[in-house]
């Protein structure tokens, strides 16, 4: 459809005839020469001399309202409006941080046709299903072991993510487990966002060996920060020394921050973990609507440009023809 962006502009409309009926006629002062036989003269050769006074053009009266009309629907730009067009635009960010230390090869975690594979390969093969069913969500990866490091920042290009997912390998960032480092790392990379919601994933299988920023203090700024982590424990709680999972501290970091624990001990377990962290951070959109606008004002400017070219035009020729006629040209001898 269309509408016009200034319509209170059609109010001029009606100063066309205002001038021309208040404002006084054009008229122009030139030198003349008195005749004191001009009647008789006039009457001589035939012609009655005219009344002073201005000479009504009909047609040229209604082209100068017509193009008055042209010009101020031109100012009051009108526009096509096309159909409104819906853009859905994600409301989440929602981090990875995923342990690649080198307990995360041992192979204790079953698949459903009863091979064992080792932890990371079956985290990778549940994450990535998780990742398909996000598209609506920005994602983002951390990696850690005995350093954090950010594998890939927040995107809506989850094909890239899953493809950068898959270069994981155990041990990339060192052979220990730094959960706090993990955690702060993800405040500093959620910190710039605009969205309300920020999520973390924090999955690991060990005890904290090497952070810097200790677990229970990160928890707390990330909790300030207005971020949720949900963390989930993979590793064999009755294990020993570095490879022990330290479920406690898990726990407290996933309460402190308004999110929930998990426990995954195979792969069954791990992917029940993620259909259910799926019905507690659902898909959440804002819609964003946009029409798309097309300017119509040339269509009145250039009519009424037309209109007055094309009259001024044939009146030029109109004025030729007759003087060709009144003079016309002698034949040579």
């Amino acid at each position: 459809m269309w509408q016009l962006d200034a319509a209170w502009l059609l109010v001029t409309l009606p100063l066309a005839w205002v001038a021309h009926r208040y404002l006084p006629d054009y008229s122009e002062r030139q030198r003349a020469l008195r005749v004191p036989f001009f009647r008789a003269l006039s009457h001589a050769i035939g012609q009655t001399p005219k009344a002073q006074g201005v000479r009504r053009d009909l047609p040229q009266l209604c082209l100068n309202v017509l193009v008055w009309c042209l010009l101020v629907i031109a100012a009051a730009r009108p526009v096509w409006v096309e159909k409104p067009i819906e853009h859905a635009q994600p409301t989440r960010d929602l981090m990875l941080a995923i342990d690649i230390s080198q307990s995360m090869e041992t192979r204790d975690y079953a698949q459903p046709d009863g091979s064992k594979v080792d932890r990371l390969t079956a985290v990778k093969q549940v994450v990535q299903g998780f990742i398909t069913q996000r598209k609506d969500d920005r994602l983002g990866l951390i990696v850690f072991g005995s350093g954090a490091f950010t594998q890939a920042p927040l995107t809506l290009d989850h094909t890239s993510l899953s493809l950068l997912l898959d270069q994981v390998g155990i041990g990339m960032a060192g052979p220990n487990t730094s959960v706090g480092d993990a955690i702060g790392l993800t405040i500093r990379s959620l910190e710039q966002t605009q969205e309300k919601d920020k999520v973390l994933i924090l999955l690991t299988d060990g005890n904290d060996t090497s952070s810097v920023v200790d677990p229970q203090h990160a928890a707390k700024m990330a909790a300030n920060a207005g971020i949720i982590v949900h963390t989930i424990g993979i590793g064999d709680a009755g294990a020993s020394g570095e490879s022990k999972v330290d479920l406690d501290s898990l726990k407290k970091i996933a309460a402190r921050t308004g999110g929930q624990f998990f426990r995954a001990e195979d792969s069954q377990a791990l992917q029940q973990v993620y259909r259910t962290l799926d019905q507690i951070t659902p898909h959440q959109v804002s819609t964003l609507r946009h029409q798309p606008r097309r300017d119509l004002f040339w269509l009145p400017l250039g009519a009424a440009l037309f209109l007055l070219a094309g009259w001024h035009g044939a009146n030029a020729l109109w004025v030729s023809l007759r003087r060709a006629r009144s003079h016309p040209v002698a034949p040579e001898a």
